[in-house]
């Protein structure tokens, strides 16, 4: 399968299939590179809830706002919680959490709009970016999956609420970006319980000390398609954020004293 994320500057990947058939829209992910923190922040960290200089993480942001032609105050964020609940954003929302984390909306870790000059973006180091396009209704979203997020079904509930504002399932189409992969991501007995027998096998490899190996990926993609999501419709990443430490942030990795990638989705006007 192709690489859906092609590279526009050393600081963006954009998905190109999506761009190039929907004049106007801007989705991918940013890496670490091109930005203005130091170690171990450095250098692309756009995350304001983590211990970076507040200043280095403005400039940051507002770099990328003119590489992407999205401009900062029409950005909008979630707390991300590690929950499942998802807002329909309308341009009312712009610039929540886009200048101040305190101003990100509460609670939410799924964001959906069909408003233009809105850009729905989201914070990963580890954890499943996943962009939703619905080409019919001009709907898009993205929404930030931990493990937590992954098992409770907060790409169920992306679904559903795209179902809710009139997408049919065959039309929807989803791309699951760069995060942890499988062979880098053990977990223990109290994670591996909360995945469902139904994809344990595809899902999980026990290893040899006790533990596991989860694949977050895979995972996801079983839920879209119990959801109705075609398997055509569904790009995945080759990309591993743990594994490629010059181009992105790992959580897991950097023992949790990193920057964060963004993720983005968005019609310019």
């Amino acid at each position: 399968m192709t690489e859906p994320f092609q590279p526009q500057t050393e600081s963006v990947l954009s998905i190109k299939k999506w761009e190039t058939i929907i004049p106007g829209l801007r989705a991918g992910v940013t890496t670490r590179k091109g930005g203005f923190s130091t170690p171990p922040y450095d250098s692309l960290n756009v995350g304001l809830h983590v211990p970076d200089k507040k200043e280095d993480v403005a400039a940051n942001r507002q770099k990328l706002s003119k590489v992407i032609d999205f401009p900062l105050e029409s950005w909008v964020s979630g707390e991300q919680s590690h929950k499942t609940n998802v807002h329909i954003v309308s341009s009312a929302d712009k610039g929540k959490g886009a200048k101040a984390y305190e101003t990100s909306l509460t609670d939410i870790d799924g964001l959906i709009t069909k408003d233009s000059g809105v850009l729905c973006t989201a914070f990963f180091a580890d954890c499943v970016p996943m962009f939703f396009l619905d080409p019919v209704t001009g709907h898009t979203g993205i929404a930030h999956a931990g493990w937590k997020g992954t098992v409770h079904g907060i790409a169920r509930e992306m679904v559903e609420t795209f179902k809710q504002l009139g997408t049919v399932s065959n039309d929807l189409m989803a791309v699951i970006g760069p995060c942890i992969s499988r062979d880098a991501y053990e977990v223990d007995e109290h994670v591996i319980r909360h995945i469902p027998d139904q994809w344990f096998n595809k899902t999980v490899t026990a290893k040899d000390n006790g533990r596991f190996l989860l694949d977050l990926k895979q995972l996801n993609i079983e839920i879209l398609l119990q959801q109705g999501v075609l398997r055509r419709n569904i790009d995945v990443t080759h990309y591993c954020t743990f594994c490629e430490e010059s181009l992105f942030f790992s959580h897991r990795r950097d023992n949790g004293k990193t920057g964060r990638m963004l993720g983005f989705i968005g019609f310019r006007n």
